[in-house]
């Protein structure tokens, strides 16, 4: 069922491939407070002489970042597998983001996990904190009217 109207971050659901890029199951990460969607496009400018000073500007790339912030809870295969990624590099941080929009629309894209932040204060609760870094074009699907 799609939502209309304006909605709380928490009904935007997400998940990530714990197999990396194969297969296509995308598994919650328990215990995440906070979703961030950076979109990032890359603008070339020149300063053609018919436009008597001023700027042209063309956007030629983009790059969207998915920056999480929550809690680390053991035993959860989600967020193991995400915690895991902090000490491995190369090819073994590559996954799959997807993420489900309340209206029903769906973005998906390979990704790198970028494990930030773990563990924190003393009296505080463990954290997990990481980006998802677009690794080439997502594939974004409206939802059916």
């Amino acid at each position: 069922m799609s939502s209309t109207g304006v909605n709380p971050v928490n009904e935007i659901t997400f998940g990530v491939n714990i197999t990396g890029r194969s297969g296509t199951t995308s598994t919650v990460v328990k215990d995440a407070e906070s979703l961030a969607i950076a979109i990032d496009g890359n603008i070339e400018e020149w300063n053609p002489m018919d436009m008597a000073g001023w700027v042209r500007r063309l956007i030629t790339s983009k790059s969207l970042t998915i920056s999480m912030g929550g809690k680390r809870n053991y035993g959860d295969p989600g967020n193991d597998y995400v915690a895991g990624l902090a000490w491995k590099n190369g090819q073994d941080c590559n996954s799959i983001f997807t993420v489900t929009f309340p209206n029903g629309d769906k973005l998906v894209f390979d990704c790198v996990i970028n494990v930030t932040s773990m563990a924190g204060d003393s009296t505080a609760i463990d954290a997990l904190e990481w980006e998802a870094l677009s690794d080439g074009k997502p594939t974004y699907t409206p939802a059916e009217p």
